[in-house]
């Protein structure tokens, strides 16, 4: 890595995980405001799935965090099943939640639960997944999406030096879930960061496959991400080839195909495979030098940041710029990027960051993780407690 990139991704850390080392204990409100003065509210969350490491971490933070503040709090998980997701959410609504969080399934299908929720005046904040079709969203919180996907494509710019080397070298696209709204951004943001390099030729797609369409990956599946892969390989790269990128949107898809790599690539020489969570299998798969980053996206941060946007809400504010002072790093309100095609959502973006394996004890650092007794991996901090 070049020693610029270094320094920038140090001070962009540093100060990132310097604002969150002080706000990672689920007994912190994330503000000022009492916990008594939540009085008797309810929280309801709906998360996807148990199957993605991320939303155990999201959804069971999120409850200690609420609860700690004072609210009763609902989480319920869906199995990645839309009926069940909407059947949860209108379980929550007879419940009489004063409010609403909700990862979706698939952003559009929950168009009438949500109408629904609007009728009942609970208020919806559509969390790191954005809910399409509906006006019945009140904010949209997250990180800077597109941002992700755009430090893929700069990591993937500088380790291959492609402002001065000739080329051409060989990348491959792994996308997401089309259900999902982010993933587009995700993969826009690193398609459009080495699109210039892809009409000069130093970057060249072997498989053709260049649109979201061509390379997206339903439920963001490890194992259609590895058999995607391995088609890839036997069809393009079998004789030898030279894979030099395998940029992957999220670390459940980066899972598949660095399993493929490592099974069923002829070549000399070490892809890079970039990801985005940091998903334990993928950290590990780093320190092993199997994958080579992984976009950070902090779940104290969009926790506490989500529990401030809900605490203004439930107090009657109109939530605004200034609320980002009360989070705990660096985030923008933004009023018109985000448009679920019938309303343009106000929305709080947080910034992600780098993780590679120079930088991995900044990772543990958040208080997240730790080194196992050998200090040869990472661990999660909340799966030994």
């Amino acid at each position: 890595m070049k020693k610029i990139l270094v320094a920038a991704i140090a001070l962009a850390i540093g100060a990132s995980f310097t604002a969150c080392a002080n706000t990672n204990s689920p007994a912190n409100n994330g503000g000022d405001t009492p916990a008594a003065s939540s009085g008797s509210k309810t929280v309801g969350i709906a998360m996807p799935t148990k199957a993605l490491e991320r939303w155990n971490r999201d959804g069971e933070y999120l409850k200690k965090l609420f609860e700690g503040a004072g609210y009763k709090v609902e989480l319920k998980y869906s199995d990645n099943n839309n009926d069940q997701q909407n059947n949860d959410i209108q379980s929550m609504i007879a419940d009489k939640v004063d409010i609403l969080l909700v990862a979706a399934i698939d952003g559009e299908a929950l168009t009438q639960t949500l109408g629904d929720a609007k009728s009942a005046n609970i208020p919806v904040i559509a969390y790191d997944r954005l809910i399409m079709g509906t006006d019945a969203v009140s904010y949209y919180v997250s990180f800077d999406n597109y941002t992700v996907g755009k430090l893929q494509g700069e990591f993937v710019r500088d380790q291959l030096d492609l402002d001065n080397q000739k080329g051409p070298f060989n990348i491959e696209f792994t996308a997401g879930d089309p259900a999902d709204n982010n993933a587009t951004f995700f993969f826009n943001g690193a398609y459009d960061a080495l699109k210039k390099y892809i009409d000069d030729g130093k970057l060249v797609i072997p498989s053709g496959k260049k649109t979201f369409e061509q390379v997206a990956t339903p439920s963001w599946s490890t194992d259609t991400a590895l058999e995607n892969m391995q088609n890839t390989l036997a069809s393009y790269y079998a004789k030898g080839e030279q894979l030099d990128v395998a940029l992957c949107s999220n670390d459940s898809t980066a899972l598949g195909v660095a399993q493929a790599i490592t099974s069923d690539y002829n070549g000399k020489n070490t892809p890079i495979v970039t990801g985005q969570d940091g998903d334990i299998a993928n950290l590990r798969n780093i320190v092993n030098g199997i994958q080579t980053m992984t976009v950070y996206k902090n779940v104290n941060n969009l926790a506490i940041s989500t529990l401030e946007l809900a605490k203004a809400i439930l107090n009657g504010e109109t939530p605004d710029a200034g609320l980002t002072d009360r989070f705990p790093s660096k985030a923008v309100f933004d009023t018109n990027s985000y448009n679920n095609n019938v309303k343009d959502v106000p929305s709080y973006l947080l910034d992600p960051t780098i993780i590679t394996k120079d930088n991995l004890q900044e990772l543990v650092d958040t208080g997240l993780y730790q080194w196992d007794a050998d200090h040869k991996y990472l661990e999660s901090t909340a799966s030994t407690t």
